[in-house]
C-alpha cells in the first residue's frame, strides 16, 4: 500500500453521517450509474429496507469508499421478484440477503479489491454471529464474472429493468470464509478485528460495560474513593456464594490456590488432595512445592470421585484432616458433588478447600461449609483475567514468619484488602461484571445453550468426556483417531470459532473443548454447531485437503 495513503477502515455503520454517506454512495450508485432509480434533486438514495438493514462500510478517514447491506428478515427484495425462491437455493440453509454492494469511483482501480475483500471479510463476521450461512443477491450483469469469482451461483432469469438487469445468485457462507482468511492474514491489525466467536474457557467474551469500565483512566489504589469502591466489589462475590469474606488479588487463579495452600499449611494437619483431572493434578503438584503432608488420592479422568473412598482417607487421618479438591474439573467438564463433600467433611470435622474458578458465575455456588476457595475474574464472571479471588469464613490473621507476603491471606485481611498496588482498571472491571446481574437468568441461559450443545454432539456422534455431573458451561470432546484435535482446532479458528484446543493435555488426548462461561447466545450457538459440522465432515470426506473449501 502506497505510504502516502491513510490506512482503510472495516467497520459496521453506527454514526450518523456515516448513514448520510451511506445514502449518497447509494444514489451515485443506483441511480447515476446504473439507472435502477429515479433521479432527486437532492441526490440522497434511502433504501427501502434502510431500517433493517446492516450496513458493513469502508472508510479512509471520514470518507466512504465502500458499502453493502446485510438483512435476513424475510420477504427479501427477490421474494418480490422470484416467487418460489426457495426451491432455486441449497435446503437446509440459514438464508440472508446481501445489497447495495457499492465502490466509490476512485477507488476502483487503486484499491477496489482490497476494499472488496475486506468487506467480504467483515460479511463473514457478519454472519457467523448472525448464524447465517447462504447470501443471496440481485447481481448487476456488468459484474457477473466478478460474482461467479467470489463463489456466487446464479440461478433463476434476470430481473429488473432493460439498463438495470440483475441476475438472482447466492454463495455458500464457506465461499466468504475462504476470502476472509487471505484477507485478515495481511490486513493491518487496527483496520480489522477477527469475529471468532469466543467458546474458550478463558479469556471469555465479556459485556459492553464491563470493557467500559476497563477503559477509564486508572487511579491511585490509595485513594479512600477507590477503597469503598475495592470494598463494595469485594461484597458482591460474598453475596453471589455466600461467602463471608473474598480478598481480591492481582494475580490469576493460580495464585488463588497457592493462597489457599498456604493458608491450609497453617493448620499444621494431614490432608486429602484428591483428583480426576488435570486441574486436581496441579492442586496436587501445588500442595508439594508448598510442602503440605497430605496423601494424592487420583481418580480416572472421566469418572466422579469416589466419596465413599475419600471418606475412608479422612478417617484414617483422624483430627485436623483437610480436603482439597476441585468444584468442577475444568480438563472434562466434571462436576464434583459439593453438596456430598460438605457432608463427608462436616461429619469428620475436616476442613473443605475448593477450587471453584470454573463455577463461580456459571452456576449457583453456595460456599457455606467451605473453608476456603479459589476464584478468578475471568471464567464464569465474565470480567479481565487478573485478579484472584480467596474466599473464606474465618478470621485469618497475618503470618509473617510462616507464609510468603503475597501468599498470606491475613495480610490481605489487615491491609482493608490493598496491601499492594492493584489495578483500578481490573477492579472496577470486575465489579461492572458482577453488579446488577440477573444470575437465576444467566445461569437458565447457559442451562438452556448447553442443552443445544449436548443434542448437536450426540447427532454429530462426537463423545463428551465424563461421566456423572457434568457442568453445562463445559464440554469436552474426545475425537476420533482420524481427526486431529490440534488440526480442527486451527480450522474451527479460521472458520470463526475460538475453541480449547492448545493445551498440552487436550493435544495430547486428542480433545477439544467447547466452553459457556463467557458471553454467548443461541445463534452463537447454532453457528458453532453447523461450523464444527462442516469442518469435520470435510476433514473425513478429504483429510489431505484444506479445509472449506467452496
Amino acid at each position: 500500500m502506497n505510504a502516502s495513503r491513510s490506512p482503510l477502515i472495516f467497520k459496521f455503520a453506527t454514526e450518523e453521517w456515516e448513514f448520510e454517506q451511506i445514502h449518497r454512495l447509494n444514489y451515485d450508485t443506483f441511480v447515476e450509474e446504473i439507472p435502477q432509480h429515479q433521479p432527486s434533486p437532492a441526490r440522497r438514495l434511502v433504501d427501502k429496507f434502510h431500517a433493517e438493514n446492516t450496513y458493513l462500510i469502508c472508510q479512509e478517514k471520514h470518507k466512504l469508499v465502500g458499502m453493502l447491506a446485510a438483512r435476513g428478515r424475510r420477504p427479501f427484495s427477490l421474494d418480490q421478484k422470484l416467487p418460489d425462491l426457495d426451491s432455486h437455493l441449497p435446503p437446509s440453509r440459514q438464508v440472508f440477503e446481501v445489497r447495495l454492494l457499492a465502490i466509490e469511483k476512485s477507488y476502483r482501480c487503486s484499491r477496489g479489491g482490497q476494499v472488496l475483500s475486506g468487506l467480504l471479510a467483515l460479511l463473514w463476521q457478519h454472519c457467523i454471529e448472525k448464524g447465517y450461512d447462504l447470501g443471496i443477491i440481485s447481481g448487476t450483469t456488468r459484474q457477473l464474472k466478478l460474482y461467479q469469482h467470489l463463489g456466487f451461483v446464479p440461478f433463476g432469469l434476470l430481473v429488473g429493468s432493460p439498463g438495470a438487469q440483475f441476475q438472482p445468485m447466492y454463495a455458500r457462507l464457506e465461499s466468504f470464509e475462504v476470502i476472509a482468511r487471505d484477507f485478515l492474514r495481511s490486513a493491518p491489525a487496527r483496520s480489522f478485528q477477527s469475529g471468532a466467536l469466543n467458546f474458550l474457557p478463558g479469556p471469555v467474551t465479556m459485556r459492553r460495560e464491563v470493557r467500559r469500565a476497563f477503559e477509564q483512566p486508572p487511579e491511585s489504589h490509595r485513594a479512600d474513593s477507590f477503597k469503598a469502591d475495592f470494598a463494595a466489589t469485594q461484597n458482591l462475590p460474598c453475596e453471589l456464594t455466600q461467602a463471608r469474606h473474598c480478598e481480591i488479588c492481582l494475580g490469576s487463579g493460580t495464585l488463588a490456590n497457592d493462597i489457599v495452600g498456604a493458608q491450609i499449611s497453617l493448620l499444621g494437619g494431614r490432608g486429602v488432595v484428591a483428583s480426576n483431572g488435570e486441574f486436581g493434578r496441579r492442586l496436587i503438584d501445588q500442595a508439594r512445592r508448598l510442602h503440605l503432608d497430605f496423601e494424592a488420592v487420583e481418580f480416572p479422568w472421566d469418572e466422579p470421585l469416589d466419596h465413599e473412598f475419600i471418606a475412608h482417607k479422612l478417617d484414617q487421618l483422624g483430627p485436623g484432616a483437610w480436603l482439597w479438591t476441585t468444584h468442577c474439573e475444568t480438563s472434562t467438564g466434571a462436576l464434583n458433588d459439593l453438596d456430598a463433600l460438605k457432608t463427608i467433611c462436616a461429619a469428620r470435622e475436616a476442613k473443605l478447600c475448593l477450587d471453584a474458578i470454573s463455577t463461580i458465575g456459571a452456576l449457583p455456588v453456595d460456599l457455606r461449609g467451605v473453608y476456603l476457595a479459589a476464584g478468578a475474574s475471568g471464567k464464569g464472571l465474565r470480567s479481565y483475567p487478573g485478579l484472584a479471588l480467596a474466599f473464606y469464613h474465618h478470621e485469618a490473621k497475618p503470618a509473617p514468619v510462616s507464609i510468603p507476603r503475597y501468599l498470606d491471606l491475613g495480610n490481605y485481611r489487615a491491609e482493608q484488602g490493598i496491601p499492594f498496588t492493584f489495578s483500578t482498571n481490573l477492579l472496577y472491571a470486575l465489579q461492572a461484571a458482577i453488579r446488577r446481574v440477573d444470575w437465576p437468568g444467566r445461569f437458565a441461559k447457559i442451562n438452556s445453550l448447553s442443552a443445544l450443545v449436548r443434542d448437536a454432539l450426540v447427532k454429530l456422534d462426537f463423545k463428551r468426556i465424563g461421566s456423572g455431573q457434568m457442568s453445562p458451561a463445559i464440554f469436552t470432546i474426545e475425537l476420533p483417531p482420524e481427526m486431529d484435535s490440534a488440526k480442527i482446532g486451527t480450522r474451527l479458528l479460521e472458520a470463526g470459532f475460538r475453541l480449547s484446543f492448545n493445551s498440552e493435555y487436550l493435544r495430547r488426548k486428542n480433545w477439544i473443548q467447547i466452553s459457556l462461561l463467557g458471553e454467548c447466545s443461541e445463534e452463537n450457538v447454532v453457528a458453532l454447531i453447523n461450523g464444527i459440522k462442516r469442518v469435520t465432515q470435510k476433514t473425513l470426506l478429504h483429510p489431505l485437503e484444506p479445509a472449506l473449501h467452496p
